[in-house]
């Protein structure tokens, strides 16, 4: 790595730490309005801007370009980072081992959701308020915030890095210029969780449960400041918000800015919308009608519950309101079918991504028509626009490495010693980034029981997932090192 790279990495990673500080620096003054001992945690954070903030400025006259290799450098770095950046307050506050405080913080940051923590309710509130804001932070991206700050010190290198973190099948800009796209965004997802948090409030939350709640459904992440997560509440009202917000969530960003910046509703008639919304309106009715016919609920309570816990996990957040591993194999099947899809590209949501079934389906029937009809041409087209044979093997590819993903950590934790249930529900919540799986990681239980070497494993596989795969795997291909 020559001293240039070098340069540009440290550049980039010292805005990135200077903004994650002034964030950190709110979860300090939450535990100062509880009268709580935040010293530890306030000097933490203080070092990390000084420390961030001489780089910068012994940077601040250099011109950063990045290469996308140095943009998927960049990105990996980052989210590491930002694991052991969050894990330290947990370790001084609660008293976590440095492995148990680095899941979390992963956790927190690829808005998965999963948590070693037994009794959330005991926590002191600035470690509520951290785990929810690490979830919103995550949620949109760190990486597209850092696109925003940098393109306004220095515009140069931003694309590589927006293309390195991007999710689903095809970058797009809303605008010319890749940091007004980063801002306009940031803008939306400040304004959903504003609203939210309103709408919460009005429904009988408190300010504090409303402001963690509101971080933790925009960005799809699921931490809540109750043992019972939304459940405690009692309120049909906060699940049904709830269950709005998070379905809007899942909706790929650049539609909702469309909307709001010229009254266009174009975005939310694309196919990968629509086929999202009738997913998760067939999936919550099959749903409820196994609730009310199997175990012979009342139409309100089945309708309720079982809309929220597929938007819930349909979109990865993570969120329960009843136990819903409780419910019988058929609503287990059903809800198995909601990990297995995830939200829409652009979205907070993680798994698999809606549009990247709609490629590979319509892939699918273009083979059949060729082999049906040899001198045919056929091609793809999604929205009416051709899909290019790239984007179709990187699809594929995206798919096989899912899987491939999934099995390697499933058989892992088989290996270990763990059911056949576990094993795979908590491979598809890591690396889905879904948070709750089943059985011993069911809604009710948490990842304390896990050992440190799994811990490390699953927080790995959080990241992965985070990532989209090509990101972390391609840190193992030889050619990627080769003339850096």
């Amino acid at each position: 790595m020559d001293l240039l790279t070098l340069k540009n990495l440290l550049k980039f990673l010292s805005v990135i730490g200077v903004a994650l500080g002034v964030f950190l620096m709110s979860a300090v003054a939450v535990g100062w309005f509880y009268k709580e001992e935040v010293m530890p945690f306030f000097l933490f954070v203080l070092g990390m801007l000084l420390v961030n903030g001489v780089v910068f400025v012994l940077l601040k006259n250099h011109r950063m370009r990045l290469s996308i290799k140095e943009g998927i450098l960049s990105v990996n770095l980052v989210w590491v980072l930002l694991g052991i950046g969050g894990a330290v307050p947990l370790m001084l506050l609660t008293g976590v081992s440095g492995v148990d405080a680095f899941f979390e913080s992963v956790s927190g940051f690829t808005t998965t959701g999963a948590t070693i923590y037994t009794d959330i309710e005991s926590l002191p509130k600035s470690m509520l308020y951290l785990r929810s804001l690490m979830h919103w932070l995550g949620g949109m991206g760190i990486i597209v915030l850092g696109v925003g700050l940098f393109s306004l010190i220095n515009p140069s290198g931003s694309l590589a890095l927006f293309k390195a973190e991007s999710t689903g099948i095809k970058m797009e800009k809303h605008t010319p210029k890749i940091r007004d796209t980063a801002l306009r965004l940031w803008g939306i997802y400040v304004l959903f969780t504003v609203v939210d948090m309103i709408a919460l409030k009005v429904a009988g939350m408190g300010w504090f449960d409303a402001i963690n709640h509101a971080f933790s459904t925009i960005s799809t992440g699921g931490f809540s400041t109750r043992n019972a997560s939304l459940g405690a509440f009692d309120s049909g009202w906060i699940i049904w918000i709830t269950t709005v917000f998070m379905v809007l969530s899942g909706i790929n960003f650049l539609a909702h800015l469309k909307l709001l910046s010229t009254g266009s509703t174009a975005g939310y008639r694309r196919e990968e919308v629509v086929w999202y919304l009738l997913v998760f309106i067939a999936l919550s009715v099959g749903l409820s009608l196994t609730d009310i016919f199997v175990d012979a609920d009342s139409y309100s309570h089945a309708l309720t519950h079982s809309f929220f816990t597929i938007a819930s996990v349909l979109t990865t957040t993570g969120f329960a309101t009843l136990d819903y591993a409780q419910w019988g194999h058929i609503a287990i099947a059903i809800i198995f079918v909601a990990m297995l899809v995830g939200g829409n590209a652009g979205s907070t949501a993680g798994g698999v991504k809606v549009i990247r079934y709609i490629v590979l389906f319509k892939n699918i029937m273009l083979q059949f028509t060729r082999i049906l009809h040899p001198s045919a041409v056929v091609n793809v087209f999604i929205d009416r626009q051709k899909i290019s044979s790239h984007i179709i093997s990187s699809t594929t590819g995206f798919i096989f490495l899912f899987v491939m993903t999934n099995m390697l950590v499933t058989l892992y934790l088989f290996g270990r010693g763990y059911d056949a249930m576990t094993a795979v529900s908590t491979a598809l919540a890591t690396v889905g980034n879904i948070g709750p799986g089943f059985a011993l990681t069911g809604p009710a239980e948490n990842y304390a029981f896990f050992s440190n070497a799994d811990k490390i494993i699953l927080s790995f596989a959080m990241i992965v997932g985070r990532l989209e795969f090509y990101t972390v795997f391609l840190l193992f291909s030889r050619s990627f090192w080769k003339k850096f």
